[in-house]
C-alpha cells in the first residue's frame, strides 16, 4: 500500500510541475531511483504520465484562456502574448519537444492551445520530450550511483 501512495505522490508531482504550480519532480523522482525501493520502469511510466496530463491540462487551459485576453484582469501583457505567438508560430509544433523545460516548457504548451494544436500532435512531442528528459535524468542518476559504488 505504501508503494501505491508513493507511485501516486510521484504521479501528483509530476502532474503538478507541468501546470504553473511551483512543483518540481525531479527531485522525488532522483530520490526514490536512489531509494532502490521502486521499479525504475515504474518510475518513469508513472512521473511521464503525469507530467504528459499535466501538459493536456495546460493545452486545454489554452485552449480556452484566449477568449479572454482583451480584459484588464487578463494576466499576460498583449505585448508578451504577441511576442509568444511569433516564437509559436516561427517553430510551431516542433517546439513542443521543449515542454519539458521549465516556465518556459509550460507555456508552450498553453500557447500551443491557443493556436489550437491538433491533439494527435501535442500528445506525441509532449510526450516524446518529456519521456527523453525523464529517461535522461534516470540515467545521470543510476549512472552517478554505480559509479561511486552505491
Amino acid at each position: 500500500m505504501a508503494s501505491l501512495t508513493a507511485y501516486l505522490g510521484l504521479f501528483l508531482v509530476a502532474f503538478g510541475a507541468a501546470t504553473v504550480l511551483p512543483f518540481q519532480s525531479e527531485p522525488l523522482l532522483v530520490g526514490m531511483l536512489v531509494s532502490g525501493q521502486f521499479s525504475t520502469v515504474w518510475l518513469l511510466v508513472v512521473a511521464t504520465i503525469g507530467n504528459v496530463l499535466g501538459a493536456v491540462l495546460n493545452g486545454v487551459l489554452g485552449r480556452f484562456i484566449d477568449r479572454f485576453h482583451d480584459r484588464s484582469w487578463f494576466p499576460v501583457k498583449a505585448s508578451s502574448l504577441e511576442r509568444a505567438a511569433r516564437l509559436y508560430r516561427r517553430y510551431g509544433r516542433w517546439s513542443l519537444l521543449l515542454s519539458w523545460m521549465p516556465l518556459f516548457g509550460d507555456a508552450l504548451t498553453v500557447l500551443a492551445g491557443v493556436f489550437r494544436e491538433p491533439w494527435w500532435s501535442f500528445l506525441l512531442l509532449v510526450a516524446v520530450g518529456k519521456t527523453a528528459r525523464y529517461l535522461v535524468l534516470a540515467a545521470a542518476t543510476l549512472g552517478t550511483q554505480a559509479a561511486i559504488g552505491i
